[in-house]
């Protein structure tokens, strides 16, 4: 009954209840004012006709645009109201102009320290680094050792270890933090650290956590002594202001030691329960110089959003840490934010496609992507690149894994090869590619991370967990199925149709 009644009042519930009591309101203004409906109906489909105007002149891919223009045919009377709730970034000029300030004035190491480096071994991996590193100012460092964890629980274990290690400072930036085993050892030694002097900040997602932690949590952290922000605070209305989330997972310990993946605070990621089956998650740990990145990402977000004026200069690598770095290749964390409108996940990830000769590996839960994207994947595989995508078998949102297996058929027509994770749920974001290079982050392969998600992720050249990578993977496809072209072919004509709707509509999700 305990249970039920805190089902009941829950933040989600009670949210879920307000938006609707607003929608409701709203049906009955409209109702109220029926004598007015014609000037109303004649007001909504001239704004409706003017946002199509605009939709059709944007610079956006079609594949993008298309979904909403049939939206607003269909719906003529609100769907120009339905985009400008949900199609728009929530940064308005103000915003953007205040975040670019500070995004510009970052203290920022030389971008062309080892650019020269890269350039004389690869001219085309030299051009990508030096994409990341001006577009979001994020240069590439050498002197840093990078460790793959292959699971959740693997990493956990570290971290443990790392965070009972530091002396100095503590920064954390995650999606999902959820109360448990995973949660709470994690607190046990934060609070621990505070008491020792060792500062801890804490930023996490609003929408991320609702269901996750209770209410006012950022409040008790601060009671504990954990500095807090909260990344986009929830607001029970229907507005644009929900779209955009931080994605990011980010730990940084004194400076010198990083931690990001897809892996977020909470107990199925260590499967410590199956949510979805087994939980096979990626991560990397940083130790070196490229750390400066990650403190450089948190540092932004936490100024931006938690009001502050911190700098860069006092959380440095060698600050708290005066031995010599181990040098293993290159290491190039990064920042994508939708602030700037740059595609910068997705244009890494297709440059990386575009370099391939030999292969490319991908680990991605979705697979939602725009045209431009399908057809870099099958030309690489056209080409004779060995191309293969895993994806989940037992996803977490079935209309998603809809839209993920609408890809498959062009995708395996073209030669790319696509596998389902057996056990469970994948919720890796990698690519590695030639055993030269690799991404491995927080951005998935959907409209949600390319678009409007704060994100991050690392960038690696001739770095040994390249290796690392590629063994896990091909260990990995021994538990996956693969798709064959029977399999997409034999389903059904309804669940054909409604796979062909979802797809269409996929840029909208």
């Amino acid at each position: 009954m305990k249970k039920i009644f805190s089902l009941l009042f829950s933040r989600l519930i009670m949210t879920c209840l307000l938006i609707l009591l607003q929608i409701l309101v709203i049906v009955y203004a409209l109702w109220f004012l029926s004598d007015y409906f014609v000037y109303i109906y004649i007001g909504f489909i001239l704004l409706s006709f003017l946002i199509l105007i605009y939709v059709m002149n944007e610079d956006r891919s079609p594949s993008l645009k298309l979904p909403w223009i049939l939206l607003i045919f269909l719906l003529p009377v609100f769907g120009g109201a339905f985009y400008l709730m949900f199609a728009q970034n929530r940064f308005y000029k103000k915003d953007r102009e205040k975040y670019t300030k500070m995004y510009n004035r970052r203290n920022k190491t030389a971008l062309d320290t080892y650019q020269k480096d890269i350039d004389k071994a690869s001219k085309i991996y030299g051009r990508q680094s030096y994409y990341i590193a001006t577009k979001a100012l994020a240069p590439a460092h050498k002197n840093t050792t990078v460790k793959y964890f292959s699971v959740g629980e693997k990493m956990y274990k570290q971290m443990l270890e790392d965070l009972k290690a530091a002396k100095h400072f503590i920064f954390i930036e995650y999606f999902i933090i959820g109360e448990g085993k995973m949660w709470d050892g994690i607190l046990d030694i934060l609070v621990e650290k505070v008491r020792e002097g060792v500062k801890v900040k804490l930023i996490f997602d609003d929408i991320g956590c609702i269901c996750t932690l209770p209410s006012g949590y950022a409040h008790f952290m601060k009671d504990l002594g954990i500095e807090t922000a909260i990344f986009n605070p929830f607001k029970p209305v229907l507005s644009i202001g929900h779209n955009n989330r931080d994605h990011r997972k980010i730990m940084v310990i004194d400076g010198y030691i990083g931690y990001t993946g897809g892996i977020n605070i909470a107990d199925e990621y260590i499967n410590e329960y199956p949510k979805y089956g087994h939980w096979k998650d990626t991560a990397v740990r940083l130790e070196g110089e490229a750390v400066e990145n990650l403190t450089d990402i948190f540092l932004l977000s936490w100024n931006y959003f938690g009001k502050a004026t911190e700098k860069l200069d006092k959380y440095l690598p060698h600050v708290y840490h005066k031995e010599r770095f181990k040098s293993d290749g290159f290491v190039q964390p990064f920042g994508d934010t939708p602030i700037d409108k740059e595609l910068l996940g997705e244009t890494i990830y297709l440059n990386l496609i575009y370099g391939a000769t030999d292969y490319i590996y991908i680990n991605s839960p979705y697979l939602i992507v725009s045209y431009e994207m399908i057809q870099a994947l099958c030309i690489a595989a056209k080409r004779g690149v060995d191309v293969r995508i895993t994806t989940p078998y037992i996803p977490d949102k079935w209309y998603v894994h809809i839209v993920t297996q609408s890809h498959y058929k062009v995708l395996m027509e073209a030669g790319v090869k696509i596998y389902e994770y057996k056990p469970g749920f994948n919720h890796a974001k990698s690519f590695v590619v030639d055993d030269v290079a690799a991404v491995i982050g927080t951005i998935n392969l959907d409209y949600r991370s390319l678009i409007h998600h704060f994100e991050d992720g690392v960038w690696l050249y001739k770095n040994s967990a390249i290796l690392d990578m590629k063994e896990d993977y091909q260990k990995t496809l021994h538990k996956c199925i693969r798709i064959k072209k029977e399999m997409v072919e034999n389903m059904p004509w309804h669940k054909r149709w409604v796979r062909n709707i979802i797809q269409f509509f996929s840029p909208l999700l």
